[in-house]
């Protein structure tokens, strides 16, 4: 069995140039695009996500202002920063790095951002808007599984697809978008009792649990297609969720690094430009 590895830069690129004219025309209008990104803490994922970012607004011809703050600082310092980049007439976007630290209330955050200024669909108002099918600009990450698996020519009407996680950046809005797509979404959770049995009877497995090589190749059948979304920092080097021994047994497969992260960066610069 041949296996498809579903390399993310090929459908980044195919956004890369329209973003890029985007940002270059609301520059010679006079308006830059700046992407405001604000981690709390010292997560490793979060930076790294972060710098990418960063080096990426920037290559498009746009700009960026980091706001860091430490792990410590309490959620009324927080969403007064959100605050103050809502009135902030020069940023164009507002990313706030997720999870936050325990202490934070991510939801609460997220509710704070001005619906045109929200990146990730973290508002309540654009939340809503997304789940009641109004608005297609849903959080990144969960926009960048659906056009990977678009651009490969993966098949979805019927299947039967299995995500693990129900975060609500990326969890519950990619089970809502494949739903779109007419799959048969079981959505899988710290609560759920034998995930393995689960999905083993996935066509297509969504992992998204934050738990480096947590599916591992007992898990599921031969010819799975496998999106792999998460991104953690073990021993300095990055790995995903799904275990690589997993690639044997998949007929398609997003590697990490190298796969959905690189679509998530460029979906983050798309919905940044989505008013210009």
């Amino acid at each position: 069995m041949s296996t498809i590895q579903m390399r993310g830069k090929p459908v980044a690129d195919k956004y890369r140039e329209l973003i890029k004219r985007k940002i270059h025309g609301a520059k010679q209008n006079g308006r830059m695009t700046t992407l405001a990104v604000l981690v709390v803490g010292d997560d490793p994922a979060s930076h790294v996500y972060k710098n990418r970012l960063v080096k990426l607004i920037k290559e498009l011809g746009g700009q960026a202002k980091e706001i860091i703050l430490p792990a410590d600082a309490d959620q009324e310092k927080v969403i007064s920063v959100i605050k103050r980049m809502n009135r902030n007439r020069y940023i164009t976007g507002i990313l706030p790095m997720m999870p936050m630290p325990k202490h934070i209330d991510g939801d609460a955050v997220g509710a704070v951002i001005a619906a045109n200024k929200d990146i990730d669909c973290l508002n309540s108002f654009n939340l809503g808007d997304f789940f009641a099918g109004n608005n297609p600009y849903a959080a990144c990450t969960p926009r960048a599984c659906m056009v990977t698996l678009e651009h490969y020519g993966i098949e979805l009407e019927g299947k039967n697809v299995v995500v693990i996680g129900r975060s609500n950046v990326v969890g519950k809005p990619v089970a809502m978008l494949l739903l779109q797509k007419n799959a048969t979404v079981t959505l899988c959770h710290s609560k759920t009792q034998n995930i393995a049995e689960l999905t083993r009877q996935a066509d297509i497995v969504v992992a998204a649990v934050g738990k480096p090589c947590f599916v591992t190749p007992d898990m599921v059948k031969e010819g799975v297609v496998i999106v792999d979304v998460g991104i953690n920092s073990v021993d300095g080097k990055l790995v995903g969720d799904v275990d690589p021994a997993v690639e044997a047994k998949a007929s398609a497969f997003t590697p990490v690094p190298g796969g959905i992260g690189v679509v998530s960066n460029m979906m983050v610069m798309d919905a940044l430009t989505r008013h210009i």
